[in-house]
């Protein structure tokens, strides 16, 4: 693509770009170290709460639901799996594409979490509902992509969704599991100052994240607007109908 710059009109442009593309930089690697000061708080947020005793809770709290709301199908091969992004941190703050889960799935399960439970009962679910034959899309958590945060069943018009406190209004719940409030009292009673420290801090921190990703995003918009005026977008055009037929021959 760089054929399609006039380069001799952005040479002397070269210091602007310069500067631009090491603030980009500069930003998107602050933001990321952000994010991930954050998620390592969000993990001693749930191991100060999952026991062994809660782990068997809710592995016995999913396969309630399995019996209830999961169909066997005899002689069917195992579901598919496939992975989608339900949410991200963004220049403008956490989003989640909610609507995109009502549209394929109408009775949903919300589950309510503020300490990172939700992966420990939906990894159960996920093997249940693809033992039974059905396809599923496993959305991982942004912050923490190892982990699961919402699960969906278009099949069963069926949905697992994880509401961290972000949750709109149009969202009607078929059920909702409190998660926080299956932990053990004791353990939750002893564990609430540094709860509440570690919510402060995350909280804090994604927010600087955002304002980082914010910072990014302008500086991206300042490299666009110094490149554009240089750029032939009629060759950009011809190009990529090129690759096109390339990728046609095949």
């Amino acid at each position: 693509m760089g054929d399609c710059y006039d380069k001799e009109a952005l040479w002397p442009l070269r210091r602007e770009i310069m500067d631009c593309m090491a603030g980009y930089k500069g930003s998107y690697q602050r933001a990321y170290r952000c994010l991930g000061a954050a998620a390592e708080i969000v993990e001693d947020q749930r191991s100060a709460l999952l026991t062994d005793t809660l782990s068997h809770k809710l592995a016995k709290r999913a396969r309630g639901i399995l019996t209830r709301e999961v169909p066997r199908r005899k002689g069917e091969l195992p579901g598919r799996v496939r992975q989608r992004f339900l949410g991200a941190i963004t220049h403008r703050g956490p989003l989640c594409l909610y609507g995109t889960a009502l549209a394929q799935c109408g009775r949903v399960y919300v589950l309510t979490d503020s300490c990172g439970l939700a992966h420990e009962l939906l990894i159960h679910l996920l093997a249940g509902v693809t033992a039974g034959g059905y396809d599923v899309v496993a959305c991982p958590d942004p912050m923490v992509p190892e982990r699961l945060a919402h699960l969906l069943i278009p099949q069963l018009d069926l949905a697992f969704l994880t509401d961290s406190g972000a949750l709109p209004r149009e969202v009607t719940p078929y059920r909702r599991i409190r998660l926080d409030a299956a932990a053990d009292r004791e353990v939750l009673r002893r564990s609430r100052p540094r709860l509440r420290f570690a919510r402060k801090v995350s909280a804090a921190l994604v927010e600087e994240a955002v304002a980082s990703l914010d910072q990014a995003k302008a500086m991206h918009d300042e490299l666009e607007a110094i490149y554009n005026p240089h750029v032939d977008f009629g060759l950009v055009e011809q190009t990529a109908r090129d690759i096109w037929g390339e990728i046609q021959t095949f």
